[in-house]
């Protein structure tokens, strides 16, 4: 699969290698691939985001993923559920945090001992890249490119596609500023 990758996908993907890395996050998950679109210029996908009104609000992009990662990576809807059960969330994460640090529940590893070798791709991040795939495939293109991840990002459920659609990035926006190819696949 990765020999149809464009260069610009390519370059998303060991983005999320770098993000990875940066958060000594233990596996390349799906927050990584957006937070490493985020960071593209010139691209397919850099300019549906632009297109969308995503492209100048990057930065609250990212922030929305930081708050998500401090809450463990639950979605709105997960927290939501919780609190239906009578579970609140952001006091769970508040006495957490008192007794262990901000950022605690996030997985970050920030002043612990690291082992900087290879990381793997999580399950999620697996499911994108394979939904990008479905998705060029569906588009009729010969190469997936970083167009196709992020439309893929936008049908997986979750963090990043909750945080998109936040931001004025969905599926359907997207196949209408991307144009061509029917993107039934994806759906």
């Amino acid at each position: 699969m990765f020999e149809r990758f464009t260069k610009d996908a390519r370059a998303v993907v060991q983005g999320a290698v770098e993000q990875a890395e940066g958060a000594r996050a233990q596996t390349v998950d799906a927050e990584h691939l957006l937070l490493a679109l985020l960071d593209r210029e010139g691209s397919r996908a850099s300019f549906a985001l632009s297109a969308l009104g995503a492209g100048e609000r990057k930065e609250e992009v990212r922030q929305a993923l930081a708050e998500a990662r401090r809450r463990a990576g639950l979605t709105r809807a997960e927290t939501d559920a919780l609190a239906g059960l009578g579970i609140d969330v952001s006091e769970i994460v508040a006495r957490v945090e008192e007794a262990h640090g901000v950022g605690a529940m996030a997985g970050d590893r920030k002043g612990k001992r690291w082992w900087s070798g290879h990381r793997s791709f999580s399950k999620g991040a697996k499911e994108v890249l394979e939904q990008a795939l479905r998705a060029a495939v569906a588009r009729r293109d010969r190469g997936i490119g970083d167009e196709h991840i992020l439309l893929a990002l936008t049908v997986r459920p979750g963090v990043p596609a909750e945080v998109l659609a936040d931001h004025g990035v969905t599926h359907e926006s997207l196949t209408r500023v991307l144009g061509g190819g029917t993107g039934e696949a994806c759906a």
